[in-house]
């Protein structure tokens, strides 16, 4: 009688005790997949669904293949453009800057906090076009941590201009203002953001070294060898960006190496007349900015201050235009 009692007991609760067993399997199938282990969780999923020959439509949804390595796609590009993105700090210039990443190519575009700064210069050696000196306040804003290089402009234009090659971190020689409109045209299409030439009042002070300004008669220095390739030193040709000392923004080669097309249209007189809030130059003219200095140039001309008016169509026959990105 002992025994027939046992029996029916077994009989009656051992579905119960194996339901709840079964439930077990699919509570911690729910709880790998909340955890982001989705293979543990497909496994004892898998485990519930031979026991019972049941289905749960949640984690039917969630444990689709198709679902999972989209999810997996999409968590990956959102973790790789948050690194790229995310504003970080140069622990030798103290500089704060943002890498971006074009078809394998990186590059840096330093932070510059905007404030007010006077432009140009009453010295006796200053051109006329630099005069008068006036303030100028300017808004926030990234500019190139070095000029483009060879290796950029080959990542997105699939070509190299240059005359200068031999290495992939030499600045881009050879292009014109309109060239660089379509090579920041094309930038932007494959990055979906805008970047642009730098304007000529944010070129010059961004080369002063923005609001750290130690007031340097150079970009970076008043020795002019410490910063810059320039006729003295250059052995006739560019050289890879970043081999100088950088200036006080962390910014390389702002003077020497190559010149530097500015979005501005060029006015000898832009000066007497400038807005003091965020210039960006003339409204039309025939020959565009172009700031810096270059490998060929004398001392004299490697000053923050110095400005030239090129043709826009001009690529220079010297190898000496290049650019430098803003943002």
């Amino acid at each position: 009688m002992k025994k027939l009692f046992f029996f029916l007991f077994f009989l009656v609760l051992s579905p119960v005790v194996l339901a709840q067993s079964y439930s077990d399997y699919l509570q911690a199938a729910k709880r790998h997949l909340k955890n982001g282990n989705v293979e543990k969780a497909r496994l004892t999923y898998n485990i519930y669904k031979d026991l019972t020959g049941k289905k749960d439509a949640y984690l039917e949804g969630q444990l689709n293949p198709a679902k999972v390595a989209k999810d997996k796609v999409a968590s990956s590009s959102k973790t790789q453009a948050s690194s790229a993105q995310a504003p970080q700090q140069d622990k030798h210039t103290s500089s704060t800057f943002r890498t971006f990443i074009v078809k394998g190519v990186s590059f840096r575009m330093v932070y510059v906090q905007g404030g007010t700064f006077r432009m140009g210069s009453n010295d006796p050696w200053a051109n006329d076009d630099a005069q008068p000196v006036h303030s100028v306040t300017l808004s926030d804003y990234y500019i190139g941590e070095t000029e483009v290089t060879q290796q950029l402009w080959r990542a997105v234009m699939g070509s190299n201009p240059s005359f200068f090659t031999g290495d992939s971190q030499r600045p881009v020689d050879g292009v014109s203002w309109e060239d660089c409109q379509t090579f920041i045209c094309t930038l932007n299409a494959l990055t979906g953001k805008n970047f642009r030439l730098p304007t000529e009042a944010e070129w010059e002070y961004a080369a002063r070294g923005g609001n750290k300004s130690r007031g340097y008669e150079f970009s970076g220095s008043n020795t002019l060898t410490d910063v810059a390739w320039y006729y003295d030193n250059i052995s006739g040709t560019t050289h890879p960006v970043k081999q100088k000392c950088s200036n006080e923004l962390g910014l390389y080669d702002m003077s020497g190496n190559v010149n530097e097309w500015c979005q501005d249209w060029y006015d000898s007189d832009y000066y007497s007349q400038s807005p003091a809030y965020n210039p960006t130059g003339p409204s039309s003219g025939s020959d565009r900015v172009l700031r810096g200095s270059c490998w060929r140039d004398l001392g004299r001309w490697c000053r923050v201050v110095n400005r030239s008016a090129i043709d826009p169509s001009d690529r220079g026959g010297d190898n000496a235009h290049g650019l430098r990105l803003a943002l």
